[in-house]
C-alpha cells in the first residue's frame, strides 16, 4: 500500500460494495454479482422516489451541463471552448484548470514513479497509465496469477460442483502460502482458462496450430508463434510440450516468441521456463521480448501465428458521448487536480486516433454498428419526452488501442495469422455502451466500483469486445479474412473432451467461459 490514506480508501470501498467472485471466473461471477446489482437497483429506486418527492425547483438541473467562455460557444458549436464537464450534480467548476493544466499521455508518464496531478489526459491514456505504468501500473506491480498446482483430474471428479469445490480449496491454499511469505490486504489474484484447464487448453491450441501450419506453410517455413500477454508462460509450455511429444518434425522447426509489456511477468515467464524440468528442452526454442507491442518497429515478413488470449479486454479505450441534437461525438478527457481528484470533460475536437477510429469503423461496417442513443425517429422523439432529457448520450467506450494493435499486425506482421479469444459480454459492467468492469480486491474479496476514474494501479479495468465490429475493422485494416466461434465451439473442434469430462458427463471446459468468443484468421 502507498499510505494509510490508501488503506482507508479500500476500507471505504469495501464497506459500500459487497464482495463478488474472482475476476476471471466470469460464469460464477455473474451469479455472485446478482445480489450486488439487486441492491443497487433498490438503491436507485429509492433515490428516484426521493427525487420525485422533492420540491420542483430541486429537480431543475441536467446530469450534464454545458459551459463555455461568454456567449461565443453557442454561436459556434465547434469552438474549442464548447466542452462538456461531467457532473451528476453541479460539481466544482474546473474550467480554469482544464484550460491551464498540460495535456499528457501514457508514454510521457512511463518514467514517473508518482501518480500524476495537475494534468489532463485522454481516457485511453488514463486507462493505459493505470494498467501498464512500469512503476505503479496494475499489471506491473499488483497482479498475481493463480496456479492450481497439479492439473485437475476431471474424470475422477463427480461433477462440476466437485471441480468448483476443489478449485476453491486450492485457491485458498495458494493465497495462504503467499501470505505466509508476504501478507497483504490488496493482492490482485486472478486466474485464466490456461491455468484452470492445464494442459488440456494449451493442447487444444497446439492441435489448431499444427493442423493449420501443415495446411499452409509446412515444410517451406518454420512454425513461428508469437504470443502477447503470456501470463506465467503456462500456455507456451503446454503448446511446446505437446508439439514435441506428438510431432517431433514440427517441433524441430518451431520458434516461440513472447511479447510481454510487464517486466514482472517477463521475469516470471523466464523463471517458469528454466526451473521446470519438463521444459528445459524448450530453452532454445523460446525468446521473451519485454516490450509493448505498440513500440514494435521490426518487420517480420515470415509467416507466423499471433496468439492473444484475454488481451483485448485490457486494451485502453477512449470514451465518447454524443450530442443528442446533432449526434456529433464528443471525446472524453480526464482532469486530475492537485488533490488527486478526477473530473471528466467532453470536447467536440476529436484527437487524430479517435477521428480515424470513427472513419475506419464506418467504412468497415458500412455504417452498421451500435450507438448509445436511439437511432430511429420514434426513439429520438420518445427520449425527448422524459423529464429533463440530457443533452448528451450515455458513454460509449471505443477500442482505439485495439485498432492500433491491428495496425501493428498489418504493418509489421503482414503474413501473420491471428488467433484470439476474449469476452464478448461482461456481467456487472459500469454504465455505458461497451463499458468495462472496474474492480479491485481487498482482504481476498473483490470490490466493484462504478467508474474507471480510480486510483491508478489498484483496479482492474476490463472491457468486453464487440467482435462483430472488431472483426470488420481487423479485416479492413489487415486485408485478411476471419471467422469467429464461441469458446465451446472452438473447444469441441480442437480439445479432447474426454480429458475434461466429469463422471456426471458435465464438462467445465465447455460450460465455463460461455461469454467468450474465439476469432481466427482463415
Amino acid at each position: 500500500m502507498d499510505s494509510p490514506a490508501v488503506t482507508q480508501l479500500f476500507r471505504q470501498l469495501f464497506r459500500h460494495h459487497p464482495a463478488c467472485q474472482s475476476r476471471r471466473n466470469l460464469t460464477t461471477l455473474a451469479t455472485a454479482l446478482r445480489d450486488v446489482r439487486r441492491q443497487r437497483l433498490q438503491a436507485q429506486e429509492l433515490h428516484q422516489h426521493h427525487q420525485q418527492c422533492r420540491p420542483q425547483q430541486q429537480q431543475q438541473h441536467r446530469n450534464y451541463v454545458t459551459r463555455g467562455r461568454g456567449g461565443e460557444s453557442s454561436k459556434n458549436p465547434h469552438n474549442e471552448s464548447n466542452w462538456q464537464q461531467r457532473s451528476e450534480v453541479f460539481q466544482q467548476d474546473m474550467s480554469k484548470e482544464f484550460e491551464t493544466y498540460p495535456l499528457v499521455n501514457a508514454d510521457e508518464l512511463r518514467s514517473r514513479k508518482e501518480r500524476p496531478r495537475r494534468v489532463k489526459m485522454l481516457m485511453r491514456d488514463f486507462v493505459e497509465d493505470s494498467l501498464y505504468n512500469p512503476n505503479y501500473g496494475y499489471f506491473s506491480k499488483q497482479v498475481v496469477i493463480f496456479s492450481p498446482g497439479e492439473p485437475f483430474d476431471f474424470p475422477a471428479l463427480h461433477d462440476e460442483l466437485d471441480f468448483q469445490t476443489l478449485l476453491s480449496k486450492r485457491y485458498v491454499e495458494f493465497e495462504d502460502a503467499l501470505d505466509a511469505v508476504s501478507p497483504t490486504d490488496t493482492r490482485q489474484l486472478w486466474y485464466t482458462p490456461t491455468e484452470l484447464f492445464r494442459p488440456y487448453y494449451g493442447e487444444a491450441i497446439a492441435r489448431y496450430l499444427i493442423a493449420n501450419y501443415k495446411l499452409t506453410t509446412y515444410p517451406y517455413h518454420d512454425l513461428i508463434i508469437y504470443e502477447m500477454g503470456a501470463g506465467r508462460g503456462t500456455l507456451m509450455l503446454n503448446i511446446l510440450d505437446y508439439i514435441r511429444d506428438v510431432d517431433p518434425a514440427v517441433y524441430a522447426r518451431t520458434q516461440y516468441k513472447i511479447i510481454e509489456i510487464s517486466t514482472q511477468l517477463a521475469t516470471i515467464q523466464n523463471n517458469h521456463l528454466l526451473k521446470n524440468s519438463a521444459a528445459r528442452g524448450h530453452a532454445q526454442k523460446v525468446e521473451i521480448i519485454n516490450q509493448s507491442i505498440f513500440d514494435w518497429k521490426t518487420k517480420v515478413p515470415s509467416p507466423c501465428f499471433f496468439l492473444a488470449f484475454e488481451v483485448f479486454d485490457n486494451f485502453a479505450h477512449d470514451v465518447v458521448r454524443y450530442d443528442m441534437t446533432t449526434e456529433a461525438p464528443l471525446q472524453g478527457t480526464v482532469l486530475i487536480d492537485d488533490k488527486g481528484d478526477y473530473y471528466e470533460f467532453y470536447s467536440r475536437n476529436l484527437d487524430p486516433v479517435t477521428a480515424r477510429f470513427f472513419r475506419v469503423r464506418d467504412v468497415a461496417t458500412d455504417g452498421r454498428y451500435k450507438v448509445p442513443y436511439p437511432s430511429s425517429r420514434f426513439g429520438k422523439w420518445l427520449s425527448q419526452q422524459r423529464p429533463l432529457p440530457g443533452n448528451l448520450s450515455e458513454q460509449e467506450y471505443i477500442p482505439t488501442r485495439l485498432m492500433q494493435f491491428f495496425d501493428v499486425l498489418g504493418k509489421y506482421f503482414p503474413a501473420h495469422r491471428l488467433l484470439t479469444s476474449d469476452f464478448h459480454w461482461l456481467p456487472g459492467a459500469i454504465k455505458g455502451l461497451n463499458a468495462p468492469i472496474v474492480q479491485t480486491r481487498y482482504q481476498r474479496r473483490p470490490v466493484p466500483v462504478s467508474t474507471p476514474l480510480v486510483h491508478q494501479g489498484y483496479f482492474d479495468i476490463m472491457f468486453p469486445t464487440d467482435f462483430q465490429t472488431s472483426e470488420a475493422m481487423y479485416q479492413a485494416i489487415t486485408g485478411k479474412l476471419t471467422r469467429t466461434l464461441s469458446h465451446e465451439e472452438f473447444m469441441r473442434r480442437w480439445a479432447y473432451l474426454e480429458e475434461t469430462e466429469t463422471k456426471s458427463g458435465e464438462n467445465p471446459l465447455l460450460t465455463w467461459y460461455k461469454n467468450a468468443t474465439v476469432m481466427f484468421t482463415v
